[in-house]
């Protein structure tokens, strides 16, 4: 009894450093961050209390509003592009076909790579001096138009064909880990039924690989808000501010345009979004379906 204790007294004080970094890096990083958002800090932080200020700016800013504008539509197109392919993929490879893992390799390869690289394969891609566009017209299809990164129309939507292409191979993976697991005699069940395999992919199948579904739209939410790199790569915000996003705002006002105060604003608001999202999913899913109360 007494060498347990101490191996639990051990064990508490190796994980001290980790919390200390927890606290001091993460959490009092966010407070200072917040603190700064409320008052008139350019530069350098400074201790001049402005109140919300920053953030009636902020809202009043056309820049911030089209960045909210574009991330709503880079966000969903991405996340349900990237569950609905990520699925069929998954369920393609299930039918135990042939070089099962050389194309499971192949999907999930892009996955490897940063958003940077990304970024710059489909910049190239995407040019229309260089890339698919000038290889098809070169081969006599005059009119053929893949020109996308230099469009305002859909500068936003070159985001989602590079940011599924990377990322939908990740949710083939978790999803397939999921069909794996579904018990072969309920296939065999449903057979001997004859449900088509359609109903039993939608009513069975995919309540019982929720959870896959759930971590894959977290790790997707995780993409979209760290979308920072694909932007600066493929195109830079533009054209004009076509698409822009709140992460490429924030880094240009706190390094470029030295107004930290109203970058850490922006990156609040950004923290709340994601908050109330996430608290409510929580309380959904350990709180209410256990009956315990958060408190």
């Amino acid at each position: 009894m007494k060498r347990k204790f101490w191996q639990n007294i051990m064990a508490t004080l190796s994980l001290l450093p980790a919390w200390a970094v927890l606290l001091v890096a993460y959490t009092g990083s966010m407070i200072w961050s917040i603190q700064i958002s409320f008052t008139s800090s350019r530069a350098l932080p400074s201790n001049n209390f402005v109140g919300f200020d920053q953030y009636r700016r902020l809202f009043s800013t056309s820049r911030w509003l089209v960045s909210l504008e574009n991330l709503v539509i880079f966000g969903v197109l991405f996340v349900v592009i990237c569950l609905v392919l990520g699925f069929l993929l998954a369920v393609a490879l299930d039918q135990r076909i042939r070089f099962e893992n050389g194309f499971r390799t192949i999907f999930l390869y892009p996955h490897a790579m940063s958003f940077i690289v990304t970024g710059l394969i489909w910049q190239w891609m995407m040019n229309p001096t260089l890339g698919i566009q000038k290889s098809v017209r070169d081969l006599g299809w005059e009119s053929f138009a893949f020109d996308w990164i230099g469009s305002r129309d859909l500068a936003i939507y070159a985001l989602v064909v590079a940011g599924v292409w990377q990322a939908a191979g990740l949710v083939m993976v978790l999803m397939l880990a999921g069909l794996r697991g579904v018990d072969a005699e309920l296939w065999k069940a449903t057979r001997v039924d004859g449900i088509p395999a359609w109903r039993v992919y939608i009513s069975i199948v995919l309540p019982l690989i929720k959870p896959m579904i759930v971590t894959s739209v977290v790790l997707l939410g995780i993409g979209v808000v760290k979308s920072y790199d694909l932007v600066v790569a493929l195109t830079g915000g533009g054209p004009g501010m076509a698409s822009e996003l709140p992460g490429k705002f924030v880094m240009d006002y706190l390094f470029e345009r030295q107004n930290i105060a109203l970058a850490q604003a922006a990156s609040t608001v950004m923290l709340i979004t994601v908050l109330a999202v996430l608290v409510p999913w929580l309380y959904m899913q350990y709180f209410r379906k256990s009956g315990r109360s958060p408190t």
